[in-house]
């Protein structure tokens, strides 16, 4: 069974979703109406993105379970040790993973399609030199999650 909640944050609504007690998903949404969660998953995720968005570090994730290929999932992974409040080039990111710095487009198209945005940090992948590249969220919101994990 899936269930699923809106949390409206600072840079727009989010719709969570969980499916067999991990989430599965949280993306970005217009026109939907703040929800409350139902289940014991969607409560963790609510007091996560609490603490994420008053400037904290929001610690351990609820339990993940994105739908993703082998390759993607490595990327997810790989981006999640990355600490709050630091960033990582793509082709940094591809070396920690043992790949060539090449790689580094391959890296960047995985975490486009990361389900469980915000939980899975993709967006503290830049580029090489600094700048802000990609983002399923729109670079504006990248910019000031990032700035919002500087504080």
């Amino acid at each position: 069974m899936s269930n699923a909640f809106f949390y409206r944050s600072p840079v727009g609504m989010l719709r969570v979703a969980e499916k067999d007690g991990a989430l599965v998903s949280a993306s970005f949404v217009d026109g939907a109406e703040e929800t409350e969660p139902s289940v014991p998953v969607l409560c963790e995720a609510e007091a996560w993105l609490d603490r994420y968005f008053a400037g904290n570090d929001p610690g351990q994730t609820p339990p993940l379970a994105p739908a993703g290929t082998a390759f993607q999932k490595s990327v997810w992974n790989a981006i999640g040790t990355v600490p709050y409040g630091k960033t990582v080039s793509y082709s940094a990111l591809a070396e920690r993973m043992g790949l060539s710095p090449r790689h580094a487009r391959a890296v960047g198209n995985a975490l486009h399609k990361n389900p469980l945005l915000l939980f899975v940090p993709c967006h503290r992948a830049i580029g090489k030199n600094g700048a802000l590249t990609g983002f399923a969220g729109g670079l504006e919101r990248k910019q000031t999650l990032l700035e919002l994990e500087q504080k």
